[in-house]
């Protein structure tokens, strides 16, 4: 008995002393970077004469949408999710249908649709569900002959509710496609 307990001792000793020396990895230093002191003002020195400009190639950045020109538009009307998805319903079908009709005898319209979802679930999961939720409309309306290029998509994730109840035919509510255009 008393050599069991000395074997179990030095085991113990053992599996401790490997722990040890293996220990915990260590994070990485941080390195904090500052900037430069500013530098010493260079005396002032006569301005060049100017010379010609040469006119310089316009390389504008593609302009990005612009929410606030868009505007809402009764024609097209809200397409409604179930809870956790953004598979268009077959009453939602309709309804894109619809949309995609006035769409076509609108082609000076381009179109901005609206994700958005309920209260339910994390900030960066409702965002990227209410991308998801325009993608599937946007799809839906590429594929009735929509042009891609008229469609821009947006999602709100659950920022923007049109009910605070806390209960599921206000969640619904939530879980929405909504539509807005303007002329080109």
């Amino acid at each position: 008995m008393h050599g069991r307990m000395r074997s179990m001792a030095l085991m113990l000793c053992a599996v401790s002393l490997v722990l040890l020396m293996t220990g915990c990895p260590k994070r990485p230093g941080i390195s904090v970077v500052s900037a430069p002191p500013p530098a010493a003002p260079a005396p002032a020195m006569p301005a060049p004469t100017p010379a010609p400009l040469a006119a310089a190639p316009a390389l504008a950045p593609p302009a990005p949408t612009v929410v606030e020109e868009y505007k809402i538009n009764d024609a097209l009307r809200p397409v409604y999710f179930a809870f956790d998805s953004s598979k268009v319903r077959p009453s939602d079908a309709r309804t894109l249908d619809a949309g995609a009709e006035w769409l076509k005898a609108h082609p000076d319209q381009l179109t901005l649709i609206e994700g958005h979802c309920d209260e339910r679930g994390t900030n960066e999961y409702n965002l990227a569900l209410g991308e998801r939720r325009a993608n599937a409309a946007m799809s839906y309306l590429v594929s009735r002959g929509i042009e891609a290029g008229r469609i821009s998509i947006i999602s709100y994730g659950k920022e923007r509710p049109v009910c605070s109840d806390h209960n599921e035919a206000c969640w619904s509510k939530n879980r929405r496609d909504i539509f807005l255009t303007k002329k080109q």
